[in-house]
């Protein structure tokens, strides 16, 4: 039974993947900075044939997400899996960019994966494993009041990729996920109905399970994502 790490499991895209796994029987961690909210997640996800630990960790701090991992390991003795979802998003133009917002954004998206891998490669070595992170297309399109939302996905992008080839020497297979409009709780928003029309969080959950199933000799090391039809159109409709 495979085991997988999430961070910013808890909500949103993090919290559709740990859906789609459980319901596939792994054993599956979700992190996050505030144990209400994960105890929350905890009740509202169903286990199926699956397992679930919370962890209480914050990406920004590398040790904290090293005993994130040890947890892992010593609940279930490997970690097959890490999932770096977690993310954060503020936009302004750069004029009226504030700097906490710029240290949040490129410490969570950015160094905040950093963390998590590095952590993770030990574990990830001994299972050849995989590291799945979750960008975004905002990690190839620039946009008008995005430069530092911009300048943490087109890193990550570009991090994530050469990762995936330090790391096929050891069996580790390394995807980056660069979803467009999703319908989940980022940027304090909260999905309804107007949202029907953008890809659902169960959806990453399938690519995700799609990845791991894909044949081991084949590895989509870029996937771009959105949805089938604009808002635009939806709205004509």
């Amino acid at each position: 039974m495979k085991t997988a790490y999430i961070t910013g499991g808890s909500k949103g895209i993090g919290y559709g993947i740990a859906q789609a796994m459980l319901s596939e029987g792994m054993k599956v961690a979700i992190s996050g900075r505030n144990e209400d909210t994960l105890n929350e997640a905890a009740q509202s996800l169903n286990h199926g044939q699956g397992e679930l630990l919370t962890i209480v960790s914050d990406v920004r701090n590398y040790e904290s997400e090293e005993k994130a991992i040890a947890s892992v390991i010593d609940k279930w003795g490997q970690l097959d899996i890490l999932i770096a979802n977690a993310g954060v998003g503020k936009f302004a133009p750069v004029h009226e960019l504030s700097l906490d917002d710029w240290n949040s954004m490129i410490d969570i998206n950015l160094t905040g994966v950093f963390h998590s891998v590095k952590a993770s490669v030990p574990a990830l070595k001994k299972s050849e494993g995989y590291i799945i992170t979750i960008a975004s297309l905002a990690g190839a399109n620039f946009f008008k009041s995005g430069s530092a939302y911009n300048a943490s996905k087109f890193g990550l992008v570009g991090f994530t990729q050469a990762v995936m080839l330090d790391l096929r020497e050891f069996g580790i297979k390394v995807t980056t996920i660069m979803p467009g409009s999703v319908a989940t709780h980022f940027n304090d928003h909260t999905p309804t109905e107007a949202d029907d029309w953008k890809i659902q969080k169960e959806d990453i959950g399938q690519i995700v399970i799609d990845l791991l199933k894909m044949n081991p000799r084949t590895l989509p090391s870029k996937v771009e994502v959105r949805p089938s039809i604009p808002a635009s159109v939806k709205k004509k409709t």
